[in-house]
């Protein structure tokens, strides 16, 4: 079975041994590691010493149903997406960024995984950058809230009738982060489509500079 692992991966910026910061970046579904590290890219203009990683799913998607289906009809693919993560962030950890420095994002599909992975994996992130994106599971579901988040900055964007991605879901997203110790961030567009507008990326670009300018 074609998992994530081994997949590639599209770096660059800064190299990790100069880098203040991280950026990891998700790609939504049918599109490529290519597609959001260009966002990235744009993101990341004029601030020093980031760097850029995007990792590729296979098949152009990180799991093979809707975020909200029963979450066992997104496996394995879900949890070796969410390893795919986990492998990133201890590398960067073994360079000398520790998640504090590290900021984990994404778009649609890519940015429901980057909250799930927040979610399931709490600990003090440079940043959580949801981009038309909640996290994973149906409706009703029982969902731990620990904490352990420990302030970390989220930034939830999304239109009002996104037709991928409910308010609802959203507004619960940021309900259960702050739960978990989050420091949630909730941007709502009345009328947007499934896209990402200028506002957005400055609130993002706003995240990546705190975590690259502090020590």
């Amino acid at each position: 079975m074609n998992l994530h692992e081994g997949q590639r991966v599209v770096r660059g910026g800064t190299p990790l041994h100069t880098a203040r910061a991280a950026l990891i970046l998700l790609h939504g579904r049918g599109a490529s590691a290519e597609d959001i590290y260009m966002l990235g890219d744009q993101v990341a203009e004029d601030i020093p010493c980031v760097a850029l990683i995007a990792p590729q799913a296979a098949g152009g998607a990180w799991y093979p149903q809707r975020f909200l289906a029963p979450t066992a009809d997104n496996e394995p693919f879900l949890s070796s997406a969410l390893r795919v993560i986990e492998g990133l962030v201890r590398e960067l950890g073994q360079g000398g960024l520790p998640p504090r420095k590290v900021l984990v994002a994404g778009f649609s599909q890519g940015a429901c995984l980057a909250l799930e992975f927040a979610s399931r994996n709490p600990c003090r992130y440079g940043g959580i950058v949801g981009l038309s994106g909640a996290l994973i599971g149906p409706p009703g579901g029982v969902r731990e809230t620990r904490g352990g988040l420990d302030s970390t900055p989220v930034y939830l964007g999304c239109s009002d009738r996104d037709a991928h991605i409910p308010l609802p879901f959203v507004e619960e997203s940021a309900r259960v982060l702050l739960a978990q110790g989050a420091s949630v961030t909730q941007s709502i567009f009345p009328g947007m489509g499934h896209t990402v507008n200028d506002e957005e990326i400055a609130e993002f670009k706003g995240l990546l500079s705190a975590a690259a300018a502090t020590p």
